[in-house]
């Protein structure tokens, strides 16, 4: 594949992803600029989350994780959003980030 069939293969995934978030984010949910670096936006903005997407071959869930928490701010958490070909999609984020979201659900549960 060239690498401009990749990179709008992986751009459309990033609109995929926007658009199937939007469903619980509201119409908030866009694309990040992708004209500037990925230290300055998410590849899709939401909130709470500082979101990664990577789609590919194989890809590589780890180091999407990785370079999502080497960019999040402090008021988000990290998330690896994968997807390998011929393969449903993979999300992927630090334990204690997963163990905070659910104690805040189970306490929304609880009321």
């Amino acid at each position: 594949m060239s690498g401009r069939s990749s990179r709008r293969k992986g751009h459309d995934y990033e609109r995929a992803g926007a658009r199937t978030l939007r469903t619980v984010f509201g119409d908030g949910v866009h694309r990040g600029l992708q004209s500037r670096s990925g230290d300055e936006t998410a590849d899709v903005e939401v909130p709470v989350f500082w979101i990664e997407c990577k789609r590919g071959r194989r890809t590589n869930v780890i180091g999407a994780l990785a370079q999502a928490a080497a960019a999040c701010p402090p008021d988000r958490r990290p998330l690896a959003v994968c997807k390998d070909d011929h393969r449903p999609d993979v999300e992927a984020m630090h334990l204690t980030d997963f163990v905070e979201l659910l104690r805040e659900w189970w306490a929304g549960r609880q009321r």
